[in-house]
């Protein structure tokens, strides 16, 4: 869709030529003497609309109001969450047609943070995954008329730099979830890698993309062990952004690229073992991420890490049991293959450690555990060091985008001990996204490191199926704000960590294991 943002006081807006209109009014609503000012006392006057978010009330030829189409829409207090709900509920009302595009003019004052909101949640409540609907009569294909949103404020400039940046994150969000949205047939690890590559085309951005061969000879036995079991090859994805100093060191993301999990030889139940193609989820984030940074093009470097490949259960498939060598030399029992998800990324985070970075954050849908423990509103989020752990939840704050700090108490790591490997690659089942990154931080010393667990957070079931795109509002504000360049910075909210030995730092059931 695209997106304009013109200044609109409520008497231009009034005379404003649109197919459809759509007022925020926010709470303590001040009438000037135009057209919709009259409009929206008489609908208060009536009781038939409350200002509350997302409370809603549309007309048709309405007296003295250019566009036929006008729905008043509340905004409650215009903070960026109630913004964000009733944008959300407008747009999907109006794209279901018949008009292709929607002007969304704030009644009042438009502070950046809820210019942002805007242009985020109505990206968001507009994406409509086609890509493998049919296109014939009969087909189940039906995309949204709405072509183009118009954001009307009282003052454009002032809000513009926050508008930019909002539409840079949330073109990258409608990226990751189209690619997580598409099942495993049309997004096998060499689809990913050739995303990453056309990536690549942008300024600043480059790609190199590793397979089996390459992959070998780094000595990445337990990326390896995963992807054995099935005819999809792997591959290694290596993404760059370079908007800083070559000698600048950079923020390296590592996204779990498993394009679908059976569960291996420790199969998983087929109740919605169709979700799984989902288990890609950090991997679309980190391409998403990249989306982004293209448009937005911020003054610091980017390193992205994709170990790309699908776990199945052939006869060629690792087993319970077996001990593999991952690329730092230790060695690893598997007791259990639907644990894969930390074998990929063992390897990932051991090849950061070449780019001497200055942060290293994984993204995965790595446990159920997760979910039992954080539902799907906020991710998990472990880390080693405390300061890049205020800056990710700061930043999660600020982009709608929450996580919560879980500990990593050393104690944790007991379970993981085994008699026929230096670890083994799972524990027993209480803490299980605590135990999980437990393993993963072995792989972490050599840079302040962060785990960001997205099992409840990257898609939703039910009759709303589909990838959210989190969290790439979280790590794009995190680079942002890294970088100085934040259009919207507010100050860190630090959440307390809970108390353990050593702070620092993985579906839809607790047993389920990545």
């Amino acid at each position: 869709m695209d997106f304009e943002l013109k200044t609109l006081r409520l008497p231009e807006a009034a005379a404003y030529k649109s197919p459809a209109l759509a007022v925020l009014v926010a709470d303590g609503f001040e009438p000037g003497e135009d057209a919709l000012s009259a409009f929206i006392q008489r609908a208060l006057a009536s009781g038939d609309f409350k200002t509350e978010a997302g409370a809603m009330l549309s007309s048709f030829g309405a007296p003295r109001i250019t566009t036929e189409r006008v729905m008043l829409v509340g905004v409650g207090s215009a903070s960026a969450a109630q913004v964000s709900k009733a944008v959300s509920a407008a747009v999907g009302q109006f794209k279901r047609g018949p008009a292709t595009a929607l002007t969304v003019c704030f009644a009042g004052s438009a502070s950046a943070e809820a210019v942002a909101s805007a242009v985020c949640a109505a990206n968001d409540a507009a994406y409509q995954y086609t890509t493998t609907k049919g296109q014939g009569k009969g087909s189940a294909a039906s995309k949204s008329p709405l072509k183009k949103l118009v954001i009307g404020v009282p003052d454009a400039p002032a809000v513009r730099a926050a508008y930019q940046q909002a539409l840079g994150v949330a073109r990258g969000v409608a990226f990751a979830r189209e690619w997580a949205n598409r099942p495993a047939n049309h997004a096998t690890p060499t689809m990913l890698a050739q995303a990453a590559q056309d990536l690549a085309k942008s300024v600043r951005v480059s790609c190199e993309v590793l397979g089996p061969k390459d992959v070998t000879k780094l000595g990445m036995g337990a990326f390896q062990a995963v992807a054995q079991g099935s005819a999809q090859e792997l591959r290694f994805i290596v993404l760059r952004y370079q908007g800083a100093a070559k000698a600048d060191a950079p923020v390296v993301l590592v996204g779990k690229g498993i394009t679908f999990d059976t569960g291996g030889i420790s199969l998983k139940p087929a109740p919605e073992m169709d979700e799984m193609k989902f288990d890609m989820g950090g991997a679309a984030s980190v391409l998403g991420v990249f989306r982004a940074l293209a448009e937005l093009q911020p003054s610091l470097n980017v390193v992205g890490l994709i170990p790309a490949c699908e776990n199945m259960p052939d006869g060629r498939a690792v087993k319970p049991g077996d001990v593999v060598t991952s690329m730092s030399g230790q060695t690893i029992e598997i007791l259990n293959t639907d644990a894969e998800g930390r074998l990929v990324l063992c390897d990932a985070l051991t090849y950061a450690e070449r780019f001497k970075p200055r942060a290293v954050i994984d993204i995965a849908t790595l446990t159920g555990a997760c979910v039992i423990a954080l539902g799907g509103v906020r991710s998990g989020l472990f880390a080693s060091d405390d300061a890049l752990a205020q800056a990710l939840q700061a930043a999660g704050q600020q982009a709608q985008d929450p996580c919560w700090r879980m500990p990593m108490d050393d104690d944790y790591a007991d379970g993981l001990k085994t008699n026929f490997a230096d670890v083994a690659n799972v524990a027993g089942r209480p803490a299980g996204a605590i135990t999980a990154a437990k393993f993963l931080q072995r792989f972490t010393s050599a840079y302040p490191w962060a785990h960001l667990d997205i099992a409840g957070t990257a898609w939703k079931g039910g009759a709303a199926k589909g990838s959210t795109g989190r969290p790439v509002g979280l790590l794009v504000q995190y680079l942002l704000d890294t970088a100085g360049q934040g259009a919207q910075q507010s100050p860190q909210r630090t959440t307390k960590q809970p108390s353990g030995k050593k702070a620092g730092g993985g579906k839809r059931a607790a047993s389920t294991k990545r």
